[in-house]
Order: structure tokens, then sequence, then C-alpha cells
């Protein structure tokens, strides 16, 4: 069977159809990712009128508050669930305080938005180097974060926010990078080197959708992350005026990629541009820590 993708609304214009969930079913039924504190309890309503009411396994790409934040709800809907995420990002989410503070200095708002982590009982996880299930290969892939990881499993690649995030919008598509503070672009870099070594396969991200050719995704990311180190550098050695906001509207130019912006309704332009920015601010912050 087909990996499901269950959409996980948000209550804010232009955040429909960014944050999913992938299922997997069979002997054993997978979630990979389940989303926010504020809206995980609309991920479970969709899989119980789905009549899915089993869940063995999460998958978590990584602990941010769109990808784990709602774990605890999740894990108190379906008790028979173990979640699996890197080791070091285990006691973030057995305590998640220092997540939650760390998550509202870089997000802002936007954390609210998400909402505060509950803590998860330290017995509902296992570390990501002794999953224990059948057929399921985990990669180490930071870059996004330094906790992150990517699944290959029931012949499709889970690549979380290691791919950046992907928008098929009708006859066009849209690819950006998921690059926020704190960002190591030689990491990234050598995470999707890892991930082409694998066969070719259907690519499913976390923000939001599929592609059918993991290879060809994965070179469009890292020559975008390679176009983007260009043009922020360049603008970056100016050093004057608001370099963000120049970046932006360079790279809107400059970036095949970005060119579907235009066609995006207003309320999506307006959430692209706040995470334009933060993408932005990853690689200046990347950028002076070479110098320092």
């Amino acid at each position: 069977m087909e990996p499901l993708l269950v959409e996980i609304k948000q209550d804010r214009p232009g955040f429909d159809r960014f944050i999913g969930s992938w299922v997997c079913l069979g002997n054993l039924n997978v979630a990979i990712d389940v989303g926010p504190s504020n809206s995980v309890h609309r991920l479970i309503r969709s899989l119980l009128e789905r009549g899915i009411e089993r869940i063995d396994f999460v998958l978590l790409s990584h602990i941010h508050l769109d990808h784990g934040g709602g774990l605890a709800e999740f894990l108190d809907q379906f008790p028979m669930a173990l979640a699996v995420c890197h080791q070091k990002g285990m006691r973030h989410l057995i305590e998640p305080s220092k997540l939650w503070e760390s998550s509202r200095k870089v997000l802002g708002d936007m954390a609210h938005l998400y909402g505060e982590p509950r803590p998860v009982p330290a017995e509902r996880i296992l570390p990501h180097t002794e999953p224990g299930i059948d057929g399921l290969e985990i990669i180490e892939t930071p870059g996004h974060a330094p906790h992150h990881l990517s699944f290959l499993y029931e012949d499709h690649l889970f690549v979380g926010e290691a791919g950046g995030n992907y928008f098929s919008l009708g006859e066009s598509d849209y690819l950006r990078p998921a690059t926020p503070p704190l960002f190591y672009l030689e990491n990234a870099l050598e995470s999707l080197e890892l991930i082409l070594e694998k066969k070719r396969l259907p690519i499913c991200y976390s923000h939001f959708g599929r592609a059918d050719d993991s290879h060809e995704m994965l070179k469009r990311s890292m020559e975008q992350l390679l176009l983007w180190k260009d043009v922020i550098s360049g603008e970056g050695r100016r050093g004057k005026g608001l370099i963000e906001k120049k970046c932006v509207d360079l790279l809107l130019a400059k970036d095949p990629n970005l060119e579907a912006f235009g066609s995006m309704p207003v309320p999506v332009q307006q959430r692209e541009r706040w995470f334009l920015l933060n993408s932005i601010k990853g690689y200046l912050g990347y950028f002076s820590s070479l110098e320092n």
C-alpha cells in the first residue's frame, strides 16, 4: 500500500497543505512525524476517521515543534506505539523546557502557533540506533538540525527537511531550502550526498508532498544550497542595509526553484517570505561562524 499523507491543518492563513504526517499501513502501522502540539488532535481525528486505530511506531525526522511537538498527545491516543528519534534528541522530548525556550527565540510568534510540547515518558522512546523495525533503514542527515534523520521504508524515502521543503502547484513546483539557525552548509551537503548513494525512490517531504525521483530532487537541493551560498555571501559582503530582505528579493529573482512563488495566494506568499528570511538567517549565521 502506498504511504498516506495526512494534512495537519494550522490555525493561521496560508498554512494549509504545509504540515503533514506520512502513514504506512501494513503488518506494522508506522507514522512519520506527528506535527505540533496545538494541532496534533487534528491528525488523531483524521486517522480515526479513516479507521486507523493502531499505530505501532512513530518515526521522528527531528524534534522541532512542527514535527514532534505533539508526540506526547499522540502517544496518549495510541498507547501501543513507541517513538523512534535521534538518540541526541531524546532528552529534549523527555524534558522539553530547553527545546521550548530555544524554539521561542528562533521562531518567535511561530512557536506559539505550534504550541508548547508536553514531556514524553522515557519508556515510550527508542534511540535511532536500535529501532528493531524490519525493512527500515535510518540515515543520519544533519544540516537542517543536528539530530535530523531520514528513513528508507516501504520503498520510499522519507526525507523530513533534509531535502528542503517541496510543494507541487499544479503545472509547477516549488523547492525551498530549510536552513534555519544554526545551519552548517557542509553537513547539509554531506547528508544529501549520503542519501544519493541509496537507490532511486519516490521522495516524501514533511512540508509537503512527494516527488517521483529522489535522485533528481536531491540534486536540485544540492544545487540550490550552493546557489544560495553564492547569492547570500555576495550580498553579505556588501555589509549594509537590511541584508535578509535584499536576499529574499535576489533569490526570488535568481533561483528557478522559487519561480512558482508569484502564483501563490498572498497568505502563502507571506508564510514563505517568513521562512525564506529564516533560512537566510541560517546562512548568515553560518558565514559568521566561518569568520570567528
